[in-house]
């Protein structure tokens, strides 16, 4: 259950990333409500991570929930933001995600 809760909370990063960035894109009163998402998911973030490291270990749990994080961040700048692709963006992207599934394989 811990390991779900720290899926969610790297997805929540995910989340407040994106706000950011699509706040950034806005203009006028709609970017309160990019802010707020930011907020809402920042706070989700949080809970679930301290939640999941209370059982979990705290350096691979934070590991693993930045690796999400950077992972989903990267792949919604590909495809929503229409960031560049490049080989060695992916390779390191699969080598991240590699890392993460070893620390959990490895994690007792």
């Amino acid at each position: 259950m811990n390991w779900m809760m720290l899926i969610i909370a790297g997805l929540f990063e995910v989340g407040f990333a994106t706000c950011l960035g699509k706040a950034r894109e806005t203009i006028g009163n709609e970017v309160y409500w990019w802010y707020s998402g930011f907020f809402i998911c920042l706070t989700v973030s949080m809970l679930l991570l301290i939640k999941a490291t209370q059982t979990l270990p705290i350096g691979t749990a934070y590991a693993v929930w930045t690796g999400i994080g950077a992972v989903g961040t990267v792949l919604i700048g590909i495809f929503v933001f229409k960031e560049p692709v490049s080989f060695w963006r992916i390779f390191f992207i699969i080598t991240l995600i590699g890392s993460i599934i070893g620390l959990k394989s490895l994690s007792h």
